[in-house]
């Protein structure tokens, strides 16, 4: 499960450390730091829950920016698109059992979510379903 928290601005030290005084780790890969996304490099942190804990990985976005969108929009997609929604499962758990290694994973993948994008933007433009604007308080799920 991916989790987005959509803050202000990234603030590496403060936010890793109140995330850490919770248990969660920040996630060390280069790809967990930053993203491309609508052509430009975003940044984010990528934290792991505290060991023993259900595997979630929590994202924190910057709000506005491009990769914020794009994780919405995502998510939006597969909620509305069963089919869609059942391939992706598919194709990630085989990848998972195909691609045990993070790296090898990550890389296969990124071109396959990339793909599944285009159907997204296909999607908002034909429902004119868009991710909602403005500041949530406290969290948004993604289906990644």
């Amino acid at each position: 499960m991916d989790i987005q928290v959509r803050v202000d601005a990234i603030h590496e030290a403060r936010q890793i450390g109140l995330l850490a005084a919770i248990g969660f780790r920040c996630r060390p890969e280069p790809w967990n730091r930053a993203e491309i996304s609508g052509g430009q490099e975003c940044r984010k942190l990528v934290f792991a829950p505290p060991a023993g804990a259900r595997r979630c990985n929590v994202h924190l976005r910057e709000e506005g920016g491009p990769n914020c969108r794009f994780a919405l929009l995502f998510r939006g997609c597969l909620r509305a698109d069963e089919a869609a929604r059942r391939e992706w499962g598919a194709f990630k758990r085989r990848l998972a059992h195909s691609a045990p290694d993070l790296l090898r994973y990550g890389q296969i993948k990124a071109p396959a979510t990339g793909i599944l994008m285009i159907a997204a933007e296909r999607w908002a433009a034909a429902t004119g379903r868009q991710p909602p604007p403005g500041r949530i308080a406290g969290c948004e799920s993604s289906a990644r």
